[in-house]
């Protein structure tokens, strides 16, 4: 009869369908010596169990590095850091200043005549480029006259004021 309880009692464990008691007398069932021959498969699983509940878990809690020892690793990183940045502000400020003495050579004319030479033909560009702005905005003020165009009509013919 117990053999009967036993097997039912496993059927419902892998349901998932037992209560606590029932599996501590599954659990007590398998530790005993006199386990049926056809359940002897289950033993090793209850007995795991049992096991597992006396191990305790003891973590190792690694050990850190001391506060000292950080403050000087960051000393060392601010050191060099600071090394770096000056590095960037030296070789930034050697080739501006090469290239500030390659262009002290400002467009000087000892000729009267090359530098008047000079100016006209600076102002003659300068007098193109703003010429080709005025003819764009002349455009922009063609479109805005034909647009204002259609937009009178199209009022006009929609009964609009």
């Amino acid at each position: 009869m117990e053999l009967v309880k036993i097997e039912d009692l496993l059927e419902k464990y892998f349901q998932g369908e037992t209560s606590i008691a029932e599996e501590n007398e599954l659990r007590n069932y398998f530790s005993s010596s006199n386990v049926a021959q056809h359940l002897e498969q289950y033993k090793p699983l209850f007995g795991y169990f049992s096991l597992a509940k006396e191990h305790q878990f003891t973590p190792e809690i690694p050990i850190l590095p001391r506060p000292r020892d950080k403050k000087r690793n960051v000393a060392w990183i601010s050191i060099a850091a600071s090394v770096v940045v000056l590095l960037g502000i030296g070789t930034y400020a050697y080739y501006s200043a090469d290239v500030v003495n390659k262009n002290q050579d400002l467009g000087t004319y000892d000729d009267p005549e090359e530098a008047f030479r000079a100016t006209q033909k600076a102002l003659s560009l300068l007098s193109d480029n703003v010429n080709v702005g005025i003819e764009s905005v002349l455009y922009i003020q063609e479109y805005q006259t034909t647009k204002d165009k259609i937009f009178i009509s199209t009022k006009k013919q929609s009964g609009g004021s």
